[in-house]
């Protein structure tokens, strides 16, 4: 029987297509001046680290503040798996969506997802369906991350997809996936792929008249971060609604917290935090932040 094979949908938009240019591109990140200025390698590290918080636009705008979070985690030993959940961007597919089996193509090679932990976590509001993973960018650009951190070692991961990313929901999935976790003495992080504030004309999310884009971006976002700061999922959502925070994956993240708060997680720590407008200054701009829980 054929395995299944998802091909990449982003390859040559967010990231580079070729292996060689794309490789360079994520060095690159990790040592220019928004980045970590260091190349990872893996070293047992003294953090039991649960879940991570990672931007996920394109590598020209995020990929320094992403490497962060994976500076952290190779200084902590990486993991056998991650569970990597990602906002839906594209409509497509059910509220929570999981894919159980097969592997996701990158150029840098293939990963296969970890079959037993995914039907683990298939059951009550998670879903089967694969074309919510289709064209889906959020989960798919940490995948070349992983890969270039990891160098030689094995891992295999668990996509999830978020449509829905109301409290309830969030709350739900988290406590699945802990308990999942409690299944296995392996090494599970768990990554929450989100983007912050999508501020300026392009997002129809405006500034104060006297204030600059980027600079409304990071006042929306410090309050989004400080609940996460504060490991509470429901104040996170609370927060970003009542503000009208345009952060793409506080579900994810919410789910995140939830589970890493299960797993014994008391501690949050804020890496890094950049912008769009350090990149390429407009009328408008995204935020980005790597977090770290443990």
């Amino acid at each position: 029987m054929l395995e299944k094979l998802r091909k990449p949908s982003v390859a040559g938009q967010f990231y580079d297509g070729d292996e060689a240019n794309l490789k360079q591109t994520i060095e690159e990140c990790f040592l220019e001046k928004r980045g970590p200025q260091s190349l990872p390698k893996i070293t047992p590290g003294n953090k039991k680290i649960k879940g991570l918080v990672v931007p996920h636009a394109g590598y020209i705008y995020s990929g320094a503040i992403a490497a962060h979070s994976y500076n952290y985690l190779v200084n902590n030993g990486f993991a056998d798996t991650f569970i990597i959940l990602g906002p839906n961007h594209t409509g497509m597919g059910s509220g929570v969506s999981v894919m159980t089996e097969g592997s996701w193509l990158t150029p840098l090679g293939k990963i296969p997802i970890n079959e037993k932990i995914s039907k683990h976590i298939l059951k009550d509001i998670i879903d089967r369906d694969e074309n919510a993973h289709m064209y889906e960018h959020s989960i798919e650009v940490q995948l070349p991350f992983l890969q270039f951190s990891a160098k030689d070692k094995k891992f295999d991961f668990v996509p999830i997809c978020m449509a829905m990313q109301d409290y309830d929901t969030s709350s739900e999935v988290g406590k699945i996936i802990a308990d999942a976790i409690q299944t296995t003495d392996k090494n599970i992080v768990i990554i929450a792929s989100s983007d912050f504030s999508h501020a300026g004309f392009n997002y129809m999310s405006m500034p104060p008249a006297d204030m600059r884009v980027d600079e409304y971006a990071e006042k929306q976002d410090k309050l989004a971060i400080d609940q996460i700061l504060n490991l509470d999922p429901e104040e996170l959502i609370k927060t970003v609604q009542n503000n009208n925070i345009s952060m793409c994956g506080y579900g994810p993240v919410a789910v995140m917290l939830v589970a890493a708060k299960i797993l014994g997680a008391s501690k949050a720590e804020l890496l890094k935090y950049g912008t769009s407008y350090e990149v390429h200054p407009g009328s408008s701009c995204v935020g980005y932040g790597a977090l770290v829980i443990y």
